[in-house]
């Protein structure tokens, strides 16, 4: 299905997927842009009716002095210059006015385009499985969201709106010059057909060039990030410099692409300025014969070159907006892309929401594997009772995380089926699964917000005094306290600016408030010092208290505490039972045992991190 929808999309004119994307983001603004259509159309006509009073001027000046001309009209009298002038004036600031409402209806239009496009492609990136954001870099998908929808906006005020003004007034201008004089106005056709064919030769290579670079700009946004995420690494590894050669020889080549898109679309503009000057040294030299002749007055002469370098306007404004709107759509591919990206992982036609959730969680023959890649589960049933603490262990990659991901819904199994209360998960609502579960994460993940915010994602409706009592209840409440501003502290980028242990009390604080009968623990006192993990698992004994727990781990401690085992290694159960069951295996208890010699034999600030080391090998 995935492969069929790139194919179709890739198939598609650049352009028309772009449209494509933008078009259902217009509906709630025809109100708007058919004011900015209509101001638009005036605009054009006071630029029509603009060089009028020119032509009437040098005709009645002509007249005056006593020149033999085609037709009859007024003299050059004080009282008609005078309104000539005024109607002048009057044609040039009514235009602007138009102008300005013009502007500002696509431009009001467009930032709303652009943001509601915007949040349709973040929540479509937010809903995308495991399979996408295992692979997907960060970098670039951010660099999609802002900088390429950004862009759509910017083409769409600045090059799309005067477009569309030109190509009104070139059809407008070209009605009215054949009516003045057929034979000059089949040069100006012959300068636009000559126009589209350039363009046409053009555009596509411009708009290639565009991709190229759109694509440059994601790797660069990729190595600035992945670099700056583990500054701590890069600076104590030495690997500024390195890095530095890495986005050095990626910024050279995104400009070397760059001027190449420039180079393109400058040539289209000179080529276009050619043109327009061949067109306007035809038009001069021969309507200066046919005012010779008597076929057109001085003033018809003055309002057809007027009307050309009006008209000719727009062909050079199309020269120059080609490019941008290349490199406009070049951008909207790359959202394009990412929209047509599946959602694997969604509400079923006939899914129902769960009603309460006693916590009875079961695999029923599941293998789950990573797109193409071999099972990393293979026909696994297992049975977890409500109420009660399950400890997952086993080698790394024995397919631990996997389980955590099934009973979530971030992946489906292949095979088999994972089930809550006897319910198929593929059968409930998203929505009502994930609310009956908390998780927390060996890297506790924080927000860039307060603390009292960061606890409150847990359910966004707590108030300040069921934050601050689950902040209690995990232990987490003195040392938040201690912070000059207390709950009101600020956290850096991830909770960069706290401890590892007290990022994990407020993530089990935040675990605490959403009371959920369901908590997945992944590796959560992994790689902390003693008196953190004291603290830690005094609140994880409260967070876990007759709720159904399934605790991923590498600690034997930590194990034998749970009241069930399961190992699982090469994606099947290996072993199962209660930690006494599973001290009767040989492999098991040397595991354990190991652990608890390593421990023994290490200084006490150092047992910790060698019980992480004693893990399952």
């Amino acid at each position: 299905m995935k492969k069929d929808t790139v194919k179709k999309g890739i198939e598609q004119k650049p352009l028309r997927r772009t449209l494509g994307i933008v078009k259902p983001h217009l509906g709630g603004h025809k109100k708007l842009m058919a004011g900015g259509v209509v101001a638009l159309l005036f605009e054009v006509l006071f630029r029509i009716l603009e060089p009028w009073p020119v032509k009437y001027v040098v005709d009645a000046i002509s007249r005056s002095l006593g020149a033999d001309i085609a037709g009859t009209g007024p003299e050059a009298t004080p009282l008609f210059l005078l309104a000539c002038g005024g109607a002048l004036v009057f044609f040039t600031g009514m235009r602007a006015v138009c102008n300005f409402f013009a502007t500002l209806a696509f431009a009001l239009a467009g930032s709303r385009v652009a943001t509601s496009l915007r949040g349709s492609v973040f929540n479509h990136v937010q809903s995308l499985s495991s399979r996408y954001h295992s692979s997907a870099r960060t970098g670039d998908t951010v660099q999609r969201l802002v900088g390429d929808v950004g862009r759509l906006q910017e083409v769409a005020v600045s090059a799309g709106l005067p477009l569309l003004a030109n190509c009104i007034t070139l059809v407008a201008m070209g009605g009215v010059m054949f009516w003045l004089d057929p034979l000059l106005a089949l040069v100006v056709a012959s300068a636009c057909a000559g126009f589209l064919l350039l363009s046409k030769l053009s555009t596509g290579k411009i708009t290639v060039a565009a991709r190229k670079t759109r694509k440059g700009e994601g790797s660069l946004a990729n190595t600035a990030q992945e670099s700056l995420g583990a500054i701590r690494v890069v600076q104590t590894y030495g690997l500024e410099s390195t890095l530095a050669d890495r986005f050095g020889s990626s910024n050279q080549k995104t400009l070397k692409e760059g001027v190449q898109s420039r180079r393109l679309a400058a040539a289209l503009e000179r080529r276009t300025d050619v043109i327009v000057g061949v067109a306007t040294a035809v038009v001069l030299a021969g309507g200066g014969w046919r005012v010779v002749q008597g076929a057109m007055t001085p003033g018809d002469l003055v309002l057809f070159l007027m009307y050309l370098k009006t008209a000719m306007k727009p062909l050079r404004d199309l020269a120059k907006y080609t490019g941008r709107i290349a490199r406009a759509t070049a951008s909207g591919e790359r959202v394009a892309d990412l929209l047509d990206e599946q959602v694997d992982i969604k509400d079923g036609p006939g899914a129902v929401p769960l009603g309460k959730v006693w916590g009875g969680l079961g695999f029923r023959n599941v293998t789950a594997s990573y797109g193409d890649a071999p099972p990393v589960l293979r026909n696994v049933s297992l049975d977890l009772r409500d109420g009660r603490n399950t400890a997952i262990v086993g080698p790394s990659g024995s397919g631990k995380s996997t389980l955590v991901s099934l009973l979530v819904r971030m992946m489906d199994p292949v095979s088999g089926s994972v089930h809550v209360d006897g319910l198929d998960l593929r059968g409930v609502t998203l929505a009502s699964l994930r609310s009956n579960v908390s998780l927390v994460l060996q890297d506790a993940v924080l927000f860039t917000g307060t603390i009292r915010d960061n606890i409150r994602y847990g359910r966004v409706d707590a108030t300040d005094h069921e934050v601050e009592k689950a902040a209690r209840m995990a232990h987490a409440h003195g040392f938040i306290v201690d912070f000059p501003d207390g709950y009101e502290t600020v956290v850096g980028e991830r909770g960069g600016t706290l401890s590892g242990g007290q990022r994990q009390r407020i993530a089990i604080a935040r675990a605490l408030l959403r009371n959920s009968p369901v908590v997945i623990l992944d590796e959560v006192t992994t790689g902390l010092d003693h008196d953190s993990r004291t603290e830690v698992l005094a609140g994880l004994a409260t967070l876990t208290k007759d709720r159904t727990t399934v605790t991923i781990t590498h600690e034997a401690s930590v194990a034998l505490k749970s009241d069930r085992v399961v190992w699982l290694q090469d994606g099947r159960i290996l072993m199962d039972g209660t930690p006494e069951d599973l001290m009767r295996f040989p492999l098991f208890s040397s595991w354990v045992g190991q652990q608890r010699a390593a421990s023994a034999f290490q200084p006490a600030g150092r047992a910790e991190r060698a019980t992480v080391a004693g893990g399952p090998a």
